[in-house]
């Protein structure tokens, strides 16, 4: 049995988070009060988005700072998995919300309310630049944590959102079509639930423990059975435990009764291999030598 460790953890930018929570919830505040006081459903719902932003940024927040915690003898792989938990939450409260914006929208559409549009056009250039600024202090982080990039997405569509709120209010100013604002709140929760099903279905695999879709494992196989005195690799079972690490675990068929120092040269190989070639960089092998077991490739426990 033999576990490989051969990565390594950039610390990701929690403060860029907790500056990007201050300024949704400034805009929120503004958006909530703006959408009441001119009737606009669509500047309430990129509030209600915003609230949903603060929400899942406080979220992305405490699974951030969880992450670095250590492991522990009753928690033996830490919090890792907490931000993609945090992945999970933020995706489902986007989906849940966009429905929610989308019969309201449906409702209003046929009953059209006088909105005072100016008031609209100045919050969601506000809502723009504050939301655009988080966009660019979390773009990098983005891209190489589920978590992070959950948080990315809620912020960058909010920021979408805001700009079809302030194209709606320079139409309703200047040729009194009220309908559009409906229409506009129908056309952000559509996007939103496209955006949100997506990082759904990728933490729901990664919860599930699901081989990520880069990973082949006939070709894993063929790869390791290249190896010298090595029969089968079986029981395989391949996983993401969060954003930076990517194990495996299998049993090991040899085609003889090799010693522990013989084992461990060819585990070297294995090791190299894998995380060359795969990425794998956790590694965890069961040696065997004429074990009845079955020798599937996959076998259920």
């Amino acid at each position: 049995m033999h576990t490989h460790h051969n990565h390594s953890h950039t610390p990701l930018k929690g403060r860029n988070l907790l500056f990007s929570i201050v300024l949704n919830i400034l805009i929120t505040a503004s958006q909530v009060v703006g959408g009441l006081v001119s009737g606009s459903l669509a500047l309430l719902s990129d509030a209600l988005h915003n609230l949903t932003d603060v929400i899942s940024l406080v979220i992305s927040y405490i699974a951030n700072k969880l992450t670095g915690k250590e492991a522990s003898t009753n928690r033996t792989f830490g919090y890792k998995r907490a931000e993609i938990i945090a992945a999970f939450v933020n995706a489902s409260t986007l989906i849940i919300i966009a429905v929610l914006l989308i019969i309201e929208a449906v409702k209003r559409f046929f009953d059209p309310q006088t909105i005072q549009s100016e008031l609209v056009i100045w919050l969601s250039a506000f809502g723009i630049l504050a939301n655009g600024l988080s966009v660019l202090l979390l773009k990098k982080d983005a891209a190489r944590n589920i978590n992070m990039k959950s948080a990315y997405i809620h912020l960058l569509t909010d920021m979408l959102a805001s700009v079809a709120v302030l194209i709606g209010g320079l139409v309703m100013k200047y040729f009194q079509l009220f309908w559009v604002d409906s229409v506009l709140t129908f056309l952000i929760a559509v996007y939103l639930v496209f955006v949100g099903f997506d990082l759904l279905k990728t933490s729901t695999k990664m919860l599930m423990l699901f081989t990520p879709e880069n990973i082949d494992i006939k070709e894993i196989v063929k790869e390791v059975h290249k190896v010298a005195k090595v029969n089968k690799l079986h029981h395989i079972h391949v996983w993401c435990l969060n954003d930076d690490e990517l194990h495996l675990e299998a049993h090991l068929d040899f085609k003889e009764d090799v010693t522990l120092t013989e084992f461990n040269i060819v585990l070297e190989k294995i090791e190299v291999i894998l995380h060359d070639k795969f990425g794998i960089n956790h590694v965890n092998i069961q040696p065997e030598y004429n074990k009845e077991d079955p020798k599937d490739y996959i076998v259920q426990d």
